[in-house]
């Protein structure tokens, strides 16, 4: 192995608030591993909304910035999706060569006794992809190596993917039932619409008639973004807009059907009729923390290449600004990825 570098390039995140709260430093230090840690050379990290909502504050609610679980401690190096290959291991780490290429989930379980689904986010609580070189817990880490995808498409993968693989877990899809996805052409409800295919379901895939030429294509039934789904259709509905159809999504759900949510971003205030929910014995699924089993399954599919991600643009990574202003505008369907500059090791 070449001898790691003592610097590298990445973006810090120096505060909460806009996109100039993002600085491009080629003096960043490369860190070493401690015991049980993993230094990765990353090459490619996916763009997502949960990056621009920690950048923001939006998960303190009104009126506090905060990140996932509260104060943020900047600078932070941010990046939730992780393509990268082993070029360092610490002390007691075994089972990861040297020179795998590797993921790890965006949010890692590590539970407390006062919190069993406690977790971690990388780019969150500690530094993430958006940078040459980054630290994981050899725990978190997986093995894909044997997989044909490129390091794009698998930089793409374990936000999206594993945030989708842990929805349609939660909901229990199995084959032949009818499912509703909404934001479907973004990259969760994307991920969410492939994945559910594979699971041999029915999908109606929500979204603008814009960019639903990629969902067409994998055999979805497109429903307009605007449009109000058929009452008592769907055995279950995988929801990653909320807003003012919250009602309506779940009018939209046989007796017995079930609703998992990962997001919000047509407004995190919902309305919603209790009655319609017990009288047709409905069950919702907040679906955030991720078992260890989960993200498994989904290394598994990456690994044997059986779907592939919609990556619509790369970016040199010192333009995250403006792949985050693509991604918030929802220019491209699918996925967006960043690139880092090359590293000597």
């Amino acid at each position: 192995m070449t001898a790691l570098p003592a610097t590298m390039s990445g973006v810090q995140l120096v505060g909460h608030g806009g996109p100039e709260m993002l600085v491009w430093r080629d003096d960043l230090p490369v860190p070493r591993p401690g015991p049980g840690e993993v230094l990765v050379k990353v090459l490619a990290a996916g763009v997502n909304m949960t990056d621009i909502n920690t950048r923001v504050g939006w998960y303190g609610g009104e009126g506090r910035a905060a990140a996932w679980s509260g104060e943020l401690g900047f600078p932070r190096i941010q990046g939730a999706d992780l393509c990268g290959r082993i070029v360092a291991l610490g002390a007691d780490v075994t089972g990861l060569p040297v020179g795998a290429r590797v993921i790890c989930p965006t949010n890692q379980h590590e539970p407390t006794a006062e919190n069993p689904i406690h977790f971690v986010s990388i780019g969150s609580e500690f530094d993430g992809a958006f940078a040459q070189y980054c630290l994981v817990k050899a725990q978190a880490l997986h093995d894909v190596s044997a997989s044909p995808l490129t390091d794009v498409e698998i930089g793409a993968m374990p936000c999206a993917h594993g945030t989708a693989h842990n929805l349609l877990t939660r909901a229990a899809v199995a084959v032949g039932e009818r499912v509703l996805v909404t934001g479907a052409s973004g990259g969760v409800g994307l991920a969410a619409v492939q994945l559910a295919l594979l699971r041999g379901a029915e999908v109606t895939a929500q979204c603008s008639p814009a960019k639903s030429a990629p969902l067409r294509a994998m055999g979805a039934t497109i429903l307009p973004r605007d449009s109000t789904p058929r009452a008592r259709s769907f055995d279950a509905v995988i929801d990653i807009v909320g807003g003012e159809g919250f009602q309506d999504r779940l009018d939209a759900l046989r007796p017995g059907g079930r609703y998992a949510t990962s997001g919000a971003v047509g407004g995190p205030l919902v309305k919603g009729d209790l009655r319609r929910i017990y009288l047709n014995d409905l069950t919702i699924h907040g679906a955030t923390h991720q078992p260890r089993e989960v993200f498994a399954g989904l290394v598994t599919i990456i690994n044997t290449a059986r779907i592939r991600p919609v990556v619509s643009r790369t970016y040199p990574m010192r333009d995250i600004a403006q792949a985050q202003a693509d991604l918030a505008a929802g220019r491209y369907p699918g996925k967006l990825v960043l690139v880092p500059p090359e590293t000597e090791a």
